[in-house]
């Protein structure tokens, strides 16, 4: 089988690296005796992006045949989205180019009704901490305001504010 396989890390600098997934999602590839005919890697974007660069390349490859692969495998869902929906339409594009998807960790096979099932709730948790992490986030700013700090960038009393603060203000005034 030819499998194209995508990594995703949230941050550019720091302690994520997409050689963890792509080292073990090699590894795999080789040991079940699959060929690895292109990787895709996003670097420091976020799996609530519906729109990534690689991924978005990795789908108008495997949709539209640019490159011949059998399968899409991916270290955990997770690393792939986030949103179910999202899960859903991406799988629902591969599976009408005829390319299946593997999700390395969860191992599941979306050929089988219980592969099916696992996917389905896989997608729902996935979103869900996703909400969980956005909740928490706004919590912390509220309570961060309650406090009195305002979260962003300070105003310099010298220079004024910057460009892009002036634009927002604009945009708030004519909303």
């Amino acid at each position: 089988m030819r499998l194209a396989l995508y990594a995703r890390v949230s941050k550019l600098h720091g302690h994520q690296d997409p050689e963890v997934q792509l080292r073990e999602l090699r590894e795999w590839a080789a040991k079940n005796g699959h060929q690895v005919v292109f990787e895709y890697v996003d670097h420091g974007v976020s799996g609530a992006k519906k729109s990534r660069p690689q991924l978005d390349k990795l789908m108008r490859d495997a949709t539209k045949g640019l490159r011949d692969i059998d399968a899409v495998l991916v270290w955990r869902l997770d690393r792939f989205g986030r949103s179910l929906q999202h899960l859903q339409n991406a799988i629902a594009e591969l599976k009408a180019a005829n390319v299946s998807f593997i999700s390395m960790k969860e191992g599941f096979d979306l050929t089988t009704p219980m592969g099916k099932a696992f996917f389905g709730m896989l997608g729902v948790f996935a979103e869900f901490e996703r909400d969980v992490i956005a909740e928490r986030i706004r919590a912390g700013l509220k309570n961060a305001k309650a406090k009195g700090h305002l979260p962003g960038r300070k105003i310099d009393p010298k220079r004024g504010a910057s460009r892009t603060t002036v634009w927002r203000e604009k945009q708030r005034k004519s909303a």
